[in-house]
């Protein structure tokens, strides 16, 4: 049985070639996952969605979710912030 979501992505891209795939069943888990390696600076090569590639659009929306998490975390901890002015002032909700 196929994972609902795989993420093809390879760590430390500037020394490393070899793509890893993080499968999941969960969409929460994949978007976290995704937060994961933006924040690392891992390189995503591919969204898969029931063995299929997503659609650009759905890839690149995907990805601007986890960045406006990883934007909240950042404006949050570095302005001793909570979530709800952090997306009151700045539109980032977490």
């Amino acid at each position: 049985m196929l994972a609902k979501f795989a993420i093809n992505y390879t760590v430390f891209p500037e020394h490393n070639k070899r793509v890893e795939t993080h499968h999941t069943d969960d969409p929460v888990e994949a978007e976290t996952f995704l937060v994961q390696l933006l924040t690392s600076g891992a390189r995503i090569h591919s969204i898969m969605h029931d063995g299929v590639p997503v659609e650009p659009h759905q890839f690149d929306r995907l990805l601007k979710v986890a960045a406006t998490r990883v934007a909240a975390e950042l404006l949050s901890r570095s302005l001793h912030m909570d979530y709800a002015e952090v997306k009151h002032r700045f539109g980032f909700a977490s």
